[in-house]
This record gives C-alpha cells, structure tokens and sequence, in this order.
C-alpha cells in the first residue's frame, strides 16, 4: 500500500512525505518533481501548453506510480481534481488530505514564485480562495483522511498519518 499525499499548494505535502519515508524507510516521490525533471520547469509547462496538457502528464505519472508498492507519494496540487487520477491511486494507497487555513498557505506560497496559477495575479488572496473553495470539496470527497495541518510540526503531522495508515485500508 502507497501513502498518497493531497492538498493545496503549499500545504506541505513533500515536506510532511520526505518525514514519512525518512520515519520508515519507504521510497518518497514527489509527482510535480517527476514531471519537472522529465519535461522542464512545470511553469514552463503551464505557460506554452496550458493546463490541460500538464493535467495530461500527471496522469501519466500516476500511471507508472499507482501499481507500485510501499511508496509516498506527494501529489501537485491539482491532481487529484481529475477523477481518473483519484481512482487509480486508491487502487494500491491510502490518500490523505493535508488541509491548512486559508492564512497558512498565503504565507507559505506567497515566499514562493515558482507556483504557475498564482504567477501573473495582482491579489493571489482572492486566487487562493477561489482554488480553495473549488478544490476543497473534491479533496475530502477523495480522501481516506483528513489531516489539520494547521499549528501542528512536520513531526506530527507525519506521525498523524503514520498511525493513520497503520489501521489499514478503508
């Protein structure tokens, strides 16, 4: 069984998987990081492609990684939205939510100029707020669980998850 990492931007899905696989020797993958090392900056991607073509990628990454076994996998932010993602890493995983307030992700993504949906946006806040309100509602309709990240460490967090996924499969 994977541990499958979803969430909004920011929210710290590879900082809390780095901690799970340092925690228990499983092998850590970042989806975002495949896709930049395989076909350039995600930013790139995003600006000559569009979405939709990086939606497809994702979707090729989740087919590679979801019949693996013993992995944690830190998703990007939106790929989890498409329904076929979703259910192809459930077939072998657990998927845990990781949500924060509103005011935790500003502060993290806005130190951060490498996030494309929030690139070339005079108030990020409000397009923030409308990728929460949209994104949420599929995030806890997919999830196995849901983790508050909000004032809790990295630490905690992961061992949160850890005994989570211990109790086995839904």
């Amino acid at each position: 069984m994977n541990i499958v990492l979803c969430g909004m931007m920011g929210v710290g899905k590879s900082t809390v998987g780095i901690k799970i696989a340092e925690l228990t020797g499983r092998r850590w993958v970042d989806t975002d990081e495949i896709i930049g090392s395989r076909y350039g900056k995600i930013s790139d991607i995003f600006e000559y492609y569009g979405e939709a073509h990086f939606r497809d990628l994702e979707t090729e990454i989740v087919k590679e990684l979801a019949p693996q076994d013993g992995l944690v996998i830190s998703t990007g932010g939106g790929m989890v939205l498409k329904p076929e993602n979703s259910e192809l890493l459930k077939q072998n995983g657990k998927l845990f939510f990781l949500r924060a307030s509103l005011e935790t992700l500003l502060e993290r993504v806005l130190a951060d100029d490498t996030r494309p949906l929030l690139r070339n946006t005079d108030n990020a806040k409000e397009m923030l707020r409308e990728l929460l309100n949209r994104r949420i509602p599929v995030y806890e309709h997919v999830a196995d669980e849901v983790i508050d990240t909000d004032g809790k460490s990295v630490e905690e967090t992961a061992a949160e998850i850890l005994a989570l996924a211990a109790g086995g499969n839904k």
